[in-house]
């Protein structure tokens, strides 16, 4: 695996770490191939259920690297070439987007533009105090080509969509919060373990059903309401039961609730 990326996998939780510290994880040719065909891997090893996605401090991402978009922009080209990636994503973006598997964002610091893109593609985001948000598209004069108009209306709404990325304004963790952006916010020492131990209660469920929950939610969401209710009812119908195997999960789940009192 290449330098520029961290790969840690405990317990079917794998932890991707973006790893250029000195530009702010800023995505050049290099991490993002790595990152692509890191997520890649995750998905296709049957060893990880949960992944999760963060940043070397002091930042998670700050976007494609501007040096190389400027002297070239060889950090657009398709990366699916890699033989590391063995899905053929052409970079992280595509990749967040098409997982199969869970995949939290644990935002450590800056989240800007490119990496905003990035972590909106996550199914959801925990922020250190220290983390804060931004599109800054419009001030470098550049249009956003990882779906930040799709996804960014999405989590925060339209009109403070349009506000975000037509200012250009950073939002600090815990104004992301209260706009809907991140599920919660947490002291910076404690992110990891606070994310760990989400996708520790992921990772105990029937890693089919999240699977299939995942993409049903995924599926609903481009749809209209009444379609997505009938898609939603039919994905029910087809579904094969068998009835001892519920039983005894119904006995595991009242096992578990027990537990957690």
């Amino acid at each position: 695996m290449s330098d520029v990326i961290l790969v840690e996998t405990t317990d079917r939780v794998c932890v991707i770490t973006l790893h250029r510290p000195q530009v702010r994880n800023a995505l050049n040719t290099a991490l993002s191939r790595a990152s692509a065909s890191a997520l890649a891997a995750a998905e296709a090893d049957v060893e990880i259920d949960v992944v999760v996605l963060t940043g070397s401090d002091p930042a998670f991402c700050a976007g494609l690297d501007l040096k190389e978009l400027g002297a070239g922009g060889t950090n657009l080209a398709d990366g699916s070439g890699d033989p590391d990636n063995a899905a053929g994503w052409a970079n992280p973006v595509e990749a967040v987007w098409k997982m199969t598997k869970p995949v939290i964002g644990a935002i450590n610091g800056a989240c800007v533009t490119g990496g905003l893109e990035l972590a909106l593609g996550c199914d959801f985001l925990i922020a250190s105090e220290r983390a804060f948000f931004g599109d800054t598209h419009v001030r470098v004069g550049v249009m956003p080509g990882g779906a930040m108009s799709v996804f960014l209306p999405m989590a925060v709404g339209l009109r403070r969509a349009k506000e975000m990325s037509l200012t250009g304004k950073f939002v600090d963790a815990h104004e992301a919060h209260r706009l809907g952006l991140v599920n919660h916010v947490v002291a910076h020492d404690e992110l990891l373990g606070a994310v760990r131990a989400l996708a520790a209660g992921i990772a105990a469920n029937e890693a089919t059903a999240v699977r299939g929950v995942k993409q049903l939610f995924d599926e609903s969401a481009q749809l209209p309401v009444g379609e997505a209710v009938a898609h939603a009812r039919a994905v029910f119908r087809d579904l094969p039961v068998d009835p001892d195997e519920i039983e005894q999960r119904r006995r595991g789940v009242v096992e578990r609730g027990r537990a957690q009192h």
